[in-house]
């Protein structure tokens, strides 16, 4: 993985702190986030199906914007917890790893580098996180940001779509198979 130090130009990234989680999770490889940011219409409509709300209530621009999607608004406990404790990030807290971060990221694959991934926020700060994410998400064959669903790249049907799935493609391959 490329950091920002050996990149090519720190100015190829449009550094989003509104996609940095609480928790974590890059927002920036999130189907519901990248629907939004698409305008894609069919997929919003079906995660809208899925998740039983309206599409105006799936529209997202990530954790820390004002517009988030109600599911992820109605059962996030982690944003309130952090600005309660007048930090940025769950690996900033003095019971980092809390049992509901534990748990949370054991509930599904896209969420199991969390604890991993908060411990590199606090280690190197938002910015850099930012860009080892968006790259760790990245197609390397035509650069399209995937989510941690996508097996195949959404845009070139490069396989694996991204670092994440080459590293978690197993888990992932069981989830889907077994949803």
């Amino acid at each position: 993985m490329n950091n920002i130090d050996n990149h090519n130009s720190i100015n190829d990234y449009i550094f989003d702190k509104r996609i940095v989680s609480a928790c974590g999770l890059y927002c920036g490889a999130c189907g519901i986030y990248l629907a939004t940011q698409e305008n894609e219409l069919e997929k919003l409509l079906q995660y809208a199906l899925v998740l039983k709300q309206s599409v105006s209530k799936t529209y997202c621009d990530g954790c820390g914007a004002d517009r988030k999607s109600a599911h992820c608004s109605k059962m996030c406990t982690f944003i309130k917890c952090t600005h309660q404790k007048n930090i940025e990030f769950c690996g900033e807290c003095n019971d980092f790893p809390c049992v509901e971060l534990i748990d949370f990221q054991s509930k599904l694959p896209h969420r199991m580098e969390i604890e991993k991934s908060q411990k590199r926020l606090v280690e190197i700060g938002w910015e850099q996180w930012f860009v080892e994410q968006k790259e760790r998400f990245t197609c390397s064959k035509c650069n399209t940001i995937n989510s941690a669903y996508h097996l195949s790249c959404r845009k070139c049907g490069n396989t694996p779509s991204c670092e994440f799935i080459l590293d978690h493609q197993y888990t992932i391959d069981k989830y889907l198979i077994d949803e």
